[in-house]
């Protein structure tokens, strides 16, 4: 009777030990990495994100910017070799999940070698052009586009952004073949937007409201399907003529493959309880992001087919891998 006993002793604790880890968790220090510099769109949510973690949790968390390699390639490869236990976080945007499609020497599988936690937001991009354009809105700035081609030079932040695939988009739907310049980071991009070098640039809210907002760089239209309640006298894009467009950008929180599903049921929960808060939520639109906080088991469906649209895109768009 003592050798059963000791034995269902023994197996109740095994199977109360995966639970009691993740009530635990987390119990030392969390690296959420970004696989950028600090200050850009990424960082932005990821520096909320993680306050309110610490807040919640203890003060166990900090953004670790690991820049490097186009796409965030340094940063998520870090992440992809890093032990299953939860120390090891990423926060990126939808670039992740493009990159593989344009850079074939890309050291992980975005599918494979991570663990979907949760689709924190999306938001849209702003479509914008350099102030000494005579153009205010997207249907007369390609009217000049395809009038003298040769004098318009479109960039983007990064090879493969969503950014980039926007832009691609534009051009489809524009019927113009214009070369697409792939700065390394939004801030030199931008810069060359304001002094005229590039005519046109697709980026997130974050990095590109304030400037156009301050005259600095001219706003077309955004990719959302409604104008955005933060500048509502941006037109849509499909309100300049380009019927049905939508595009977005998106945010999200993986951890290496094999993370226990208790620690990523409780990091998911966290999360969307912390995107759902009014005064996050607040933060996260006044940012031009739209809370989401989805299942894991909903962004693992949702990352499968962004990569079908954004394979379709880079086959028409006809963009030759790096």
């Amino acid at each position: 009777m003592r050798r059963v006993n000791l034995a269902l002793a023994l197996g109740l604790c095994a199977l109360s030990a995966v639970p009691a880890a993740a009530q635990t968790y987390p119990s030392k220090g969390v690296s959420i990495v970004v696989p950028y510099p600090a200050g850009g769109s990424v960082d932005g949510v990821a520096r909320i994100i993680t306050q309110k973690l610490n807040e919640a949790l203890g003060q166990h968390f900090i953004v670790d910017n690991r820049a490097g390699g186009a796409g965030g390639v340094v940063g998520a490869n870090y992440v992809a070799k890093a032990a299953p236990d939860g120390a090891t976080l990423l926060l990126t945007a939808s670039i992740h999940v493009i990159t593989p499609f344009l850079n074939k020497n890309v050291p992980y599988d975005v599918v494979k070698d991570f663990t979907p936690i949760t689709l924190i937001a999306t938001g849209p991009l702003l479509v914008s052009t350099a102030p000494s354009v005579p153009a205010d809105n997207l249907k007369d700035f390609f009217a000049l586009v395809r009038k003298d081609p040769n004098k318009y030079t479109f960039a983007t932040s990064s090879f493969g952004s969503a950014g980039h695939l926007a832009i691609e988009l534009l051009k489809r739907d524009a019927g113009v073949d214009t070369l697409v310049i792939a700065y390394k980071g939004a801030g030199p991009a931008l810069n060359d937007l304001m002094g005229g070098q590039i005519q046109l640039m697709v980026d997130p809210m974050l990095s590109s409201l304030p400037l156009a907002q301050s005259k600095a760089i001219k706003a077309l239209a955004v990719t959302s399907a409604k104008r955005m309640a933060q500048a509502p006298e941006i037109p849509t894009v499909a309100e300049s003529g380009m019927t049905g467009f939508e595009f977005v950008s998106w945010y999200g929180l993986w951890a290496p493959k094999g993370l226990p599903a208790e620690i990523t049921a409780k990091l998911q929960s966290e999360v969307a309880k912390i995107v759902a808060d009014p005064e996050v939520k607040k933060r996260l639109e006044t940012l031009g992001f739209d809370p989401v906080g989805s299942s894991s088991a909903e962004f693992a469906s949702f990352i499968t087919s962004e990569m079908d649209k954004s394979s379709k895109i880079i086959t028409d768009a006809k963009i030759k891998t790096e």
